[in-house]
């Protein structure tokens, strides 16, 4: 479903004033319907993450029972894993060696994955800057069933991936989700983690799971304690 830009406004913490200023800026990706502006979710949490912006949790959990509700990043983490030297010289050979790492169903393709990847990030670049990239938001990997899990592989060599920031991709984030909205909301944590200075710093520096986890837990309780948010902008 398609985001008026009350909703989008809802979505990123902002006014709708300012949704209409990046609108007319070019700055912000959206579509003209019937000559309404139209927003995609998935596009809109992609832009904000890669710009660091702020992003209201709650829109991706509200409407859902309890038990559907956004899973744990740090749980997710725990199943992940952390993956340390991902060999590669450039993106499609950094994406094949994180599929090699990464837990799949029995009944997963993973040669076909693994192309879907590599013509997704050809197609556009799934680098969010500061030397992370997060494939397959637009297309995730959905593991029916399945409990959602965040790999985090810190590459052997940092790799150029085309990121808005220019830098080199340093780690990917690999999530493979039972579902397409349950992909969003976990990116949805993950993307509010790592703009916290913590969680960025323990990444930068490599850290095992361990510290990861811990300091998943840490941004999630403050997140629980503060209702889910921050303030809106102008």
């Amino acid at each position: 479903m398609l985001l008026t830009v009350q909703d989008a406004a809802r979505l990123l913490r902002t006014s709708d004033r300012q949704v209409y200023r990046w609108v007319d800026e070019g700055e912000i990706p959206y579509q003209r319907i019937r000559e309404q502006i139209r927003f995609n979710r998935t596009e809109l949490l992609e832009w904000a993450t890669s710009r660091r912006l702020a992003i209201s949790l709650e829109t991706f959990d509200e409407d859902d029972e309890a038990e559907e509700r956004t899973p744990i990043l740090a749980a997710a983490l725990q199943l992940g894993g952390v993956h340390q030297d991902a060999p590669g010289s450039d993106s499609s050979s950094v994406l094949r060696a994180v599929i090699d790492r990464t837990p799949l169903p029995a009944t997963a393709d993973r040669e076909m994955v693994t192309e879907v990847l590599i013509a997704r990030e050809a197609a556009s670049s799934t680098a969010i800057g500061d030397g992370i990239a997060v494939p397959h938001v637009r297309h995730p990997i959905v593991a029916p069933g399945a409990p959602p899990s965040v790999g985090v592989h810190y590459l052997r060599t940092p790799i150029p991936f085309g990121a808005p920031d220019g830098k080199p991709v340093r780690t990917v984030f690999m999530i493979v989700s039972p579902t397409v909205r349950a992909h969003l909301r976990i990116f949805a944590r993950l993307a509010h983690a790592l703009q916290d200075p913590g969680f960025a710093h323990a990444i930068e520096q490599r850290a095992p799971l361990e510290r990861l986890v811990a300091e998943a837990t840490r941004v999630e309780v403050r997140l629980a304690g503060a209702g889910g948010g921050a303030e809106r902008q102008g």
